[in-house]
């Protein structure tokens, strides 16, 4: 089953991670924690940054460096209007997808 989770979420991650983003603005650390508190205990923080350079490179987030504590500014990402754009997308094809897959089940 963890398998079958696992390609099921490589399909929805950047789906989930906009809409964390869309809640308020986070860094790589606190998008891998709130996943996590999520009930997403196997997703690998690895994995999470990969996805937020994606994101990144199609312009979905806004990216804001902020001082850190500890070693070097943060990377704090948050949704622009394009990003709400692709979770709004996003949103709707899940509705239309689980809605179809509920007919299926019965």
């Amino acid at each position: 089953m963890a398998s079958l989770m696992t390609e099921m979420l490589k399909g929805t991650l950047e789906g989930i991670v906009l809409a964390i983003l869309s809640d308020q603005p986070a860094y790589g650390y606190e998008i891998t924690t709130r996943l996590r508190d999520e009930g997403f205990e196997n997703i690998a923080e690895g994995t999470v940054y990969a996805l937020l350079i994606r994101i990144e490179q199609k312009g979905l987030v806004d990216i804001a460096k902020v001082p850190s504590e500890k070693g070097p500014p943060r990377k704090v990402y948050s949704l622009n209007d394009a990003g709400h754009t692709q979770l709004a997308e996003f949103w709707d094809t899940w509705t239309t997808l689980s809605a179809r897959i509920a007919h299926l089940r019965g």
